[in-house]
């Protein structure tokens, strides 16, 4: 019998608490029930599965990153939306260790919710490209490199990658300072060849 006043959403707020503790490779259905206090049979009655419930996590991580990300940029513009907006994703990424992995999920297209999460967080980062004159196929180019640069040292960061003596937050905060400079210099889409080219 299901435990009273489980539903879907709990049952993702609570897999999205597990995977923080234990990571979000070690987030199993069986972990998850034991964790409720319920039959493993009883979470199918609201998710599919570990493959929904891998999409339904990410549709929460993904909402989550997108407000802090909103929230972080709001008010500000150029290099300083972009280093906020920048601390607040490795901040997010720093609290929540096991969700954080799930944000990197392309959304599901038949999950309005989960849609709407992805739109919102490419939203924010659309927002402060604007203030570098970059919209269009730049503005997709140059998420796709924040994107990288961002979450590469995030990632990096989380296995304990970085073993030099250099502080690991002055080095991220160059990071960003790199991607402001590329920002402010980005080769335009429309321009010729030669100029799309250039490094």
């Amino acid at each position: 019998m299901p435990r009273v006043g489980l539903n879907q959403q709990t049952v993702v707020r609570e897999a999205a608490r597990l995977a923080d503790e234990v990571g979000y490779q070690q987030l199993t259905l069986a972990a998850l029930a034991g964790r409720l206090g319920v039959a493993l049979p009883s979470l199918y009655k609201h998710v599919r599965g570990a493959d929904a419930l891998a999409r339904k996590l990410s549709a929460l991580a993904t909402a989550e990153l997108a407000t802090e990300l909103t929230t972080a940029a709001a008010g500000r513009a150029g290099g300083d939306a972009l280093r906020a907006m920048a601390d607040a994703y490795r901040d997010y990424a720093r609290r929540h260790p096991g969700r954080y992995p799930a944000t990197q999920q392309v959304p599901d297209p038949a999950d309005p919710e989960h849609v709407v999460a992805g739109e919102r967080a490419v939203g924010a980062i659309y927002a402060v490209l604007r203030g570098y004159g970059l919209t269009g196929d730049d503005a997709v180019d140059a998420t796709r490199a924040l994107r990288s640069a961002l979450h590469g040292f995030v990632s990096l960061e989380a296995a304990g990658g970085f073993g030099l003596s250099r502080e690991v937050d002055r080095s991220y905060h160059r990071l960003v300072a790199g991607m402001d400079l590329a920002f402010q210099s980005w080769p335009r889409a429309r321009g010729t060849a030669d100029q799309a080219d250039q490094p």
